[in-house]
């Protein structure tokens, strides 16, 4: 079976000074060159392959890279070496006001929000009542959404992500937002799609919730992918570079 993600040697570089622009020369530069003042690489030399169906755990400190490689699998951003395939749609659950606009209504949003990633108005309309119910925001459908709590966001937020009909489902951390209640109602929803053969790239620090998603775990260290392996494997690979009992 083909993979539906596909990642070879990529690479990302990023300016530690935001005002720093690259060199015309850097155009043309071929795809070892050094690193430059203020340069650092997010990731390199990173490989692998998911299979359809796969729950896959990101594994790491904070700026190590996984958001990074997150986003480089959502395709928001590109890498400057190496090679990123993706054989199918993708619903990013990445940044919770990614889409969102801060002036419109709850209501607008969603219409907005899941227009952008493909669905038909019909599509949205027989969904809506749905969406806002899972939620559990029915009062606020005429506030801005700039209005809500971040807890609110991230309710909407997922709540039309996970409506989407993408095969494959990529959550960054965001879910650590939000009561108890509603965030088990989440995990049920996610067991739910991957009982249904979805694709799972998650990012978590909560190794119980790694433990209960995901079968495989990718460990960066550094930008590099340190290991490829059994999700429980790479979580005690973890605990023991890092001193966790």
């Amino acid at each position: 079976m083909a993979p539906v993600i596909s990642v070879t040697d990529a690479g990302i570089r990023f300016k530690r000074n935001k005002r720093a622009k690259r060199n015309f020369k850097d155009l043309f530069a071929g795809r070892r060159r050094r690193t430059g003042p203020g340069e650092f690489w997010a990731l390199r030399d990173v490989s692998f392959d998911v299979q359809p169906g796969e729950a896959i755990g990101v594994v790491g400190r904070n700026g190590q890279g996984k958001s990074t490689l997150l986003k480089l699998v959502a395709q928001v951003i590109l890498p400057d070496e190496g090679r990123v395939q993706v054989g199918a749609g993708v619903a990013p659950l990445i940044e919770i006001t990614g889409g969102f606009v801060d002036d419109l209504t709850v209501r607008d949003n969603v219409y907005l929000t899941a227009g952008l990633h493909g669905m038909k108005r019909a599509e949205i309309d027989e969904r809506f009542d749905e969406i806002i119910s899972f939620a559990e925001i029915g009062d606020f459908l005429d506030t801005p959404y700039k209005h809500l709590s971040s807890g609110m966001k991230v309710r909407i937020a997922f709540s039309v992500i996970s409506r989407l009909e993408e095969p494959i489902l990529l959550v960054d951390e965001v879910l650590a937002v939000g009561d108890r209640a509603f965030k088990e109602k989440c995990y049920r929803r996610i067991d739910e799609m991957l009982k249904a053969g979805r694709t799972l790239f998650f990012v978590s620090h909560n190794e119980k919730d790694l433990r209960r998603f995901c079968t495989r775990g990718l460990y960066l260290d550094k930008g590099a992918l340190v290991v490829d392996g059994p999700i429980n494997e790479v979580l005690d690979r973890y605990n023991s570079d890092y001193g966790v009992t």
